[in-house]
């Protein structure tokens, strides 16, 4: 018999699939029109507005290939799943993040997101005197 952490489980795989593969339809497969993002920033309300915040991140901090991605926590009950997670980025370390997400009906209907960001400072090549 699948439970409600079984289902909310392999919605949670799916969507780490499709986010590590830069996959954005696959990713908004997880959500409704009624779904709800929190970040930092404040709500996304739908798939239109969900969209946009992943193909921001795919196109910059977390361009496929680009990043190292670390699971540190991953707490599944019921319909919740909670992680705590850090990232090696190409222009910023992600040095902790948590996410919560509320699944129903074997979609996500609300995440919310947090990141601590450290900017890499970019290094100024030095020019060489003659």
């Amino acid at each position: 018999m699948v439970t409600q952490a079984d289902t909310t489980r392999q919605v949670l795989e799916h969507h780490l699939a499709a986010f590590g593969a830069g996959n954005v339809d696959e990713i908004l497969s997880d959500y409704t029109d009624d779904s709800i993002l929190i970040a930092p920033e404040g709500p996304l309300n739908g798939r239109q507005a969900i969209r946009g915040f992943f193909e921001a991140v795919l196109a910059s901090l977390f361009k496929p290939g680009s990043y190292e991605f670390t699971m540190d926590t991953l707490h599944v009950a019921e319909d919740v799943a909670y992680m705590v997670w850090h990232s090696k980025c190409a222009s910023a370390n992600i040095v902790f993040a948590a996410d919560t997400f509320l699944v129903r009906n074997g979609k996500i209907a609300v995440q919310t997101y947090a990141p601590k960001i450290e900017v890499k400072q970019q290094e100024v090549p030095s020019i060489a005197r003659t």
